[in-house]
């Protein structure tokens, strides 16, 4: 969820910094954006404790707010470094999310 987090965090601002949402859109959601995404997020835990029916899902709240921050900071400075890539990828989710 933390990666969820904080990818929605850095796309919705930079899509609002942009003006590729208006102010009356909607913000993504985390599964808009996340639809079609694979990510492997590797964090390493003295007492790991996990969440769902599988026990898939990191249930630490602690690293959570920590793997959102990382990847909202990290994914902003790419976003404002890459303009134009950013750009078509932000419109794409748009255009694709949109319909």
């Amino acid at each position: 969820m933390g990666f969820r987090e904080g990818l929605a965090a850095a796309v919705n601002a930079h899509a609002r910094e942009h003006q590729l949402l208006t102010p009356s859109d909607p913000d993504f959601t985390p599964a808009q954006l996340s639809a079609g995404l694979t990510a492997v997020v590797s964090v390493k835990l003295d007492h790991p404790t996990f969440e769902g029916a599988c026990r898939d899902r990191l249930g630490n709240e602690p690293v959570r707010a920590c793997v959102a921050e990382a990847v909202r900071e990290h994914l902003t400075a790419w976003l404002r470094t890459h303009l134009a890539q950013a750009t078509a990828v932000l419109t794409r989710i748009s255009t694709t999310t949109r319909r």
